[in-house]
């Protein structure tokens, strides 16, 4: 995969490194030529010195061919112009913006523009909404058999009852993320793009949850 990020701070920087080390190309952009610094020398991927909402800047760093677009700068205002122009003109869907009010990024939330708003954690939720796939635990229970798990779903699932993608996984979907809030699906709940997905598995479910789930549903 080929990521863009905007901004060289110590999330896009970290997140630059991560993304390499899983074997990612990536293009970080910033204003100060300075911040690429933190790259630190190992990095082997390009620097792009400009205003990361601009269609040049963001040419050069090969937004046309890219298959995911974090904006992790300083400003809430450039993060979502950013992201809505990577969206809009050069239909890159796969976008994450960094949101330092919590109020907005729930409205940017409800736009369908995945954000990320608690600093602590920026970095680390930024990366598993651009690698969706290879599920990382959000708890485990003492004992390490029982895990929850944020699952990417295929879009082919969509319009589809909860319990029918449980039945179909042999998982539980305690729960869901829709429009930034969370909800406990009942028996009538379905599947709706955008929701994000939280399954109970235990270690050796996750490989077939994470492929049956990620693939469309089959017809019968």
């Amino acid at each position: 995969m080929h990521i863009v990020i905007m901004g060289c701070g110590r999330v896009g920087a970290s997140l630059a490194r991560a993304l390499e080390r899983r074997g990612h190309s990536v293009a970080v952009i910033d204003i100060v030529q300075d911040s690429f610094r933190r790259l630190g020398p190992e990095f082997q991927g390009k620097t792009v010195k400009g205003v990361g909402f601009d269609r040049q800047v963001l040419q050069r760093a090969g937004i046309e061919r890219a298959d995911g677009f974090a904006a992790v700068s300083s400003g809430d205002n450039s993060n979502i112009l950013a992201a809505r122009v990577v969206r809009e003109t050069f239909e890159v869907h796969n976008v994450v913006a960094r949101i330092y009010d919590q109020n907005r990024a729930e409205v940017y939330e409800r736009l369908g523009i995945p954000s990320v708003a608690t600093v602590r954690w920026a970095a680390d939720q930024v990366l598993r909404r651009l690698l969706p796939s290879g599920s990382e635990p959000q708890w485990r229970d003492p004992s390490g058999s029982v895990r929850l798990i944020e699952v990417h779903v295929n879009a082919g699932w969509v319009g589809t009852k909860v319990v029918a993608m449980e039945a179909a996984s042999r998982s539980r979907i305690p729960f869901l993320m829709r429009f930034g809030a969370g909800m406990v699906p009942g028996d009538a709940t379905v599947f709706q793009d955008g929701d994000l997905v939280y399954a109970a598995v235990t270690n050796e479910q996750v490989p077939d949850v994470e492929d049956i789930l990620g693939r469309p549903p089959v017809e019968h």
